[in-house]
């Protein structure tokens, strides 16, 4: 990274998304004068006369080949979608950004152009060649780690290895060092299984893969809780922590997602460069409407401003 470069760089999102509603709202603000906003910068000027804002944004021009409608997703705009993400993410490699915030997109409007795409999250570790990224939501309060992130339930019990546990267990634990600054995090890892398997009644995952990892790990300095029950370990019983380590994406999202909502923020770890982003979608309904709430997004900027510091 650049020595002393601070700009971020943000990506708008799907533009018939809120992702162009929230740039533009929170640039009117000065909110993004430190940052540039990669995107089609005809529909950003067009949401933010629909919105009633000043266009306060600096704008790397990626145009979208279809026309833009508020709320009417188009395939055929994917494409440059992920042309613009390319470009933020090669500036963030190359040390021209600090760090790269994103907006809202949708997975199935991408897979319908014929574009593979799984989430942010996995295309962002493909591209920077990550062997392992780990999605953790984050609030001031709370942060939510997961040990697997978009996969049917069906198939959650088979990807929780010996080998992804531990790897994910350490990418998450050398990340709330480097980039959280907490200097010996404790992590209470959920179990998988209800009562965490309940000694083998429930389940066979948690005594035969679970705990062996966690024992090798604490053996080796990390301070690990568990496999604590999923509905006990957001409790204040389950004792202090500085992140939860949930198995699966809804055993510990919704838990973060009721507590802040509107302040949680999306963070990739085990990258070679600081990504955040909103902990909502796309929201269609609506784009261009003028209700579309921003903190997730503000908080994203804040936090991605944080981490860059410490990089």
């Amino acid at each position: 990274m650049t020595a002393g470069n601070n700009t971020l760089v943000i990506t708008a999102g799907d533009p018939a998304g809120i992702g162009p509603d929230l740039c533009v709202t929170l640039g009117a603000r000065g909110a993004l004068d430190d940052a540039v906003v990669v995107g089609d910068e005809r529909v950003l000027r067009a949401r933010a006369e629909i919105l009633g804002v000043e266009m306060r944004l600096e704008v790397e021009d990626i145009p979208f080949p279809a026309p833009v409608v508020p709320g009417t997703a188009d395939s055929a705009n994917a494409r440059a979608l992920i042309d613009g993400l390319d470009h933020a993410i090669d500036g963030c490699l190359s040390g021209r950004y600090a760090a790269l915030v994103t907006a809202p997109v949708a997975k199935h409007v991408i897979n319908d152009a014929g574009i593979p795409f799984t989430g942010h999250t996995e295309y962002l570790a493909e591209r920077c060649g990550a062997p392992l990224p780990v999605m953790m939501l984050a609030t001031d309060g709370l942060k939510v780690a997961l040990v697997t992130t978009h996969l049917p339930l069906k198939d959650v019990p088979a990807a929780i290895t010996p080998e992804r546990l531990r790897a994910v267990i350490e990418v998450l634990h050398a990340d709330l060092g480097a980039r959280f600054g907490i200097a010996t995090p404790r992590i209470i890892v959920c179990g998988l299984n209800p009562h965490a398997g309940e000694n083998g009644l429930l389940g066979l995952e948690d005594r035969e893969v679970i705990e062996p990892v966690l024992a090798e790990l604490r053996g080796l300095g990390i301070d690990l809780v568990g496999p604590t029950p999923a509905d006990t370990a957001f409790t204040p019983t389950a004792g202090p922590r500085d992140a939860v380590l949930a198995m699966y994406h809804d055993q510990g999202l919704p838990v973060i997602k009721y507590s802040g909502f509107s302040e949680a923020v999306n963070v990739t770890l085990g990258l070679p460069i600081v990504r955040t982003s909103v902990d909502h979608g796309t929201a269609f309904a609506l784009a261009g409407s003028g209700r579309a709430d921003g903190g997730s997004f503000a908080h994203a900027l804040e936090l991605a401003r944080t981490m860059a510091a410490r990089a």
